[in-house]
């Protein structure tokens, strides 16, 4: 339990000392419908606020197919640890373009919005660290990529550990 701590407080002491700024900035997602607002909080960290809709599909010999598109929310605090390698290499490190370590925390309806695959929970949610990267271009393109493991729960009190996958694409709209 003592190495827990001591790695934690290893972590947390390295985001006190960065020499690069991050940029807030606002994005629309279309691969996954959503929009996003990353606001820096500090030299190389940033509060990742996300709202908008996710897809489901279901097949099975029993039930068929089902599809159904869901609301949901996801907030993450990201420190990006690469902004020096990156700038040595002459490569970009404006509008957030870096890896980075997150906390996720993620809420999903139950009940879908279009489509008949309806879950038997009125919400599931995901807790948990997440390794991920982030690339702005010139044109203003942006694609994030997010992967983790984590905690899921539900309003019926079940927990698991899941697995987490995100693939945003979409366009920078303000800085």
């Amino acid at each position: 339990m003592r190495i827990v701590f001591i790695a934690f407080g290893l972590f947390f002491s390295s985001l006190c000392f960065s020499q690069e700024t991050t940029n807030s900035q606002f994005s629309l997602n279309f691969l996954v419908p959503s929009a996003e607002y990353e606001l820096a909080v500090s030299d190389n960290s940033t509060i990742d606020l996300n709202a908008g809709i996710g897809f489901a599909y279901h097949k099975s010999s029993y039930s068929g197919e089902a599809f159904g598109i869901y609301p949901g929310g996801e907030v993450q605090y990201r420190y990006y640890y690469n902004f020096n390698k990156r700038a040595d290499k002459d490569k970009k490190t404006s509008e957030n373009s870096g890896n980075y370590v997150a906390v996720v925390g993620s809420i999903t309806g139950g009940d879908p919005i279009i489509g008949d695959l309806k879950y038997s929970n009125n919400y599931g949610g995901f807790v948990g660290p997440t390794w991920g990267l982030q690339r702005v271009y010139n044109s203003g393109f942006k694609l994030n990529l997010n992967l983790g493991l984590g905690m899921g729960f539900n309003d019926s009190g079940d927990t698991y550990l899941t697995p987490l996958f995100g693939l945003q694409l979409g366009w920078l709209v303000a800085q």
